[in-house]
């Protein structure tokens, strides 16, 4: 009887336990198929969508950098089509030994070689490695005749930066460079490899309107994530052109004659709407370089330059401007009222101001002159006399109306201001109060004052003109959708008085064209057609204090000083006289003398704006031209 209990106790146990198994299958059976249902079913259109994106993969493709044009449409920035070589890991049994076979064709430095292992490495075996690009057609047609003996190695065709005029253009266009990583700001397009992003000059101060918007390739990809095929294109939408007012002609001129100097710039513009037609730094650098990636050694030889190459010395060298800052001096006297032109000033060959003696530049003295005379001979102890009565907040006052000391505005990036010193900066600077000394310093252009050739050609604009004229370089944008030309109007009047203008302009005209007593009057220093006659002011700034030992002994040579104790040769200009249209600056750094540095490059450059001016429009209006003028 308890065989029989216990056996039925068993069978109920495992009765129960059969029937708890059965249960919780049916439960967890139950469940898979809910959890099926709702994934395939009422789930179904979001996975579908998700596992649709697992198998396409939508990658950005860099837009083509806009062009940068001259302002007759002439390409100085541009893209031309760039052929590198690639390798693909997987596609070959030994990377070294299809390298080794690819140097035999082609260069390949040993630092190339260890970056391409090194990405070969780090990259997927089906990702392609950059070997090397910029390619000449030689060079492709040596890889492609040897394709079969270079497993895993191949061509493909992109775009590159192209500066058609180099150095010429440099410190205008500036250059393009791939992204360093502080300049991620998260957008996608940024950190495509390809893409290179404006580092100076118009190139970075138009960069977001050059870059364009980025195009989209859709591509089908297993689950390693290697492209089967490309599913669609788009290409994206190209950057906008922009147009400059650079005149190419113009600036390969200036550069040119710059190019004969050690070290030197230029700046050229028009009287009428600050329009720049040429702005150039000697030495320059080729830009292309930049794109192509510079290696260490060139970098530290442009850092290491002794004549600063990488610097644009038209906007962001910083001079004394010498004799050139006169003209602010005698406008200051004149607007004052404290003086009029027929003050008259004997000069000695030096000026006494209390113990302390300041020189004339020429040394036996220029006699008694007018105001006149004053700018047309350049002399230090007229204006030394002019300062000390008109003073040095009126000074600063005009040369700040004139644009000197001042943020112009201008359409680069690194521009300057210089320096326009006051009472304030000085205590501020050297915790010592304004002298009378510095006053008279100041009066001729020397001691804390600094200017850019920028400014001065600015200067020389608005003495041309009477109006506030501001330099500009950009002069459309040109978009695929519309073209936006910027609007300029007339400059504002600066509030002079015409007849205090007329004393300046008339000065500057006797530094070029009076054949006697001018500064600047020589054959190679002025224009002899009388129609194209220009206007000018010479300055030579001192670098470093002339002793009283080599005063004393008359050791003026500066050819036999060291090049950087030399004075900067300074010149500005404006033509034609009758009626100004093109006005230009010149720094010579350490050329010794303004009029025989810095005046023959002025000459030759607004001989050849007028020239090139003439040609361009015709025989017709040319002759319109010359009959007006002679009414």
């Amino acid at each position: 009887m308890k065989w029989n209990d216990k056996e039925q106790d068993r069978s109920r146990l495992f009765t129960r336990r059969a029937s708890l198994i059965a249960g919780g299958k049916l439960a967890l059976l139950a469940t898979l198929v809910g959890r099926m249902y709702y994934l395939q079913i009422l789930q179904s259109d979001r996975y579908q969508k998700l596992a649709e994106d697992n198998r396409i993969n939508l990658r950005l493709l860099a837009p083509p950098r806009g062009l940068i044009l001259d302002r007759h449409g002439t390409p100085i920035a541009s893209n031309q089509q760039n052929y590198r070589v690639v390798l693909v890991a997987e596609e070959t049994a030994d990377i070294n030994l299809s390298l080794d076979a690819l140097s035999e064709l082609i260069p390949l430095a040993e630092r190339d070689r260890r970056r391409i292992l090194r990405e070969a490495k780090r990259k997927r075996s089906f990702v392609p490695v950059l070997v090397r690009d910029n390619l000449s057609w030689e060079e492709v047609s040596r890889i492609e005749v040897n394709a079969l003996k270079l497993p895993g190695l191949s061509i493909e065709a992109g775009l590159t930066r192209s500066y058609p005029y180099g150095e010429t253009t440099t410190h205008v266009v500036g250059y393009v460079a791939p992204v360093s990583e502080q300049e991620l700001t998260g957008d996608p397009l940024l950190e495509l490899p390809e893409l290179r992003i404006g580092k100076s000059g118009v190139e970075r101060f138009h960069d977001l309107d050059l870059r364009g918007n980025a195009g989209t390739s859709q591509v089908e990809v297993n689950a390693l994530g290697r492209v089967i095929r490309e599913l669609s294109r788009d290409e994206g939408k190209p950057g906008r052109t922009i147009g400059l007012t650079l005149d190419i002609g113009l600036q390969n001129l200036v550069m040119a004659r710059l190019a004969k100097q050690e070290s030197a710039s230029a700046v050229v513009m028009s009287v009428a709407d600050g329009e720049v037609l040429a702005l150039a730094s000697h030495p320059s650098y080729d830009p292309a370089a930049f794109a192509r990636g510079l290696t260490g050694q060139e970098w530290q030889d442009l850092l290491n330059h002794p004549r600063q190459a990488l610097n644009n010395k038209a906007i962001a060298g910083q001079y004394p401007p010498g004799s050139t800052f006169k003209t602010m001096t005698a406008l200051a006297a004149l607007e004052s009222g404290l003086l009029t032109p027929s003050h008259r000033v004997s000069c000695p060959g030096h000026f006494e101001l209390g113990t302390t003696r300041f020189h004339c530049w020429k040394h036996e003295g220029h006699g008694s002159l007018d105001m006149l005379q004053g700018i047309c001979q350049s002399c230090d102890v007229y204006f030394y006399d002019v300062a000390r009565r008109v003073g040095m907040e009126r000074i600063s006052a005009m040369s700040r109306r004139f644009g000197l000391g001042s943020d112009l505005g201008f359409d680069l990036p690194g521009v300057r201001t210089g320096l326009i010193p006051s009472n304030e900066w000085k205590r501020a600077s050297t915790g010592e109060a304004w002298q009378p000394g510095d006053t008279v310093n100041l009066g001729i252009g020397q001691g804390y004052i600094t200017v850019t050739p920028l400014q001065l050609a600015t200067m020389a604009a608005r003495i041309a003109s009477g109006r506030a004229v501001v330099p500009r370089l950009t002069r459309e944008l040109i978009g695929s959708d519309r073209v936006a030309e910027k609007v300029i109007e007339e400059a504002p009047d600066l509030g002079i008085s015409p007849a205090s203008l007329a004393v300046i302009r008339a000065g500057m005209d006797a530094v070029s064209n009076d054949i006697v007593h001018g500064t600047a009057r020589n054959k190679d220093q002025r224009i002899a057609e009388p129609s194209m006659h220009m206007a000018g002011k010479t300055g030579s700034a001192q670098v470093k204090r002339i002793t009283q030992y080599e005063r004393d002994h008359k050791l003026f040579d500066q050819k036999k000083w060291p090049w950087k104790d030399r004075h900067h040769a300074l010149f500005i200009a404006f033509a034609p006289v009758q009626a100004p249209a093109y006005c230009c600056s010149v720094v010579v750094e350490h050329g010794m003398g303004g009029a025989s540095a810095a005046a023959p490059i002025a000459r030759d450059i607004l001989l050849e704006a007028q020239t090139r001016d003439i040609l361009r429009r015709g025989p017709v209006d040319r002759l319109a031209g010359a009959s007006t003028t002679k009414g």
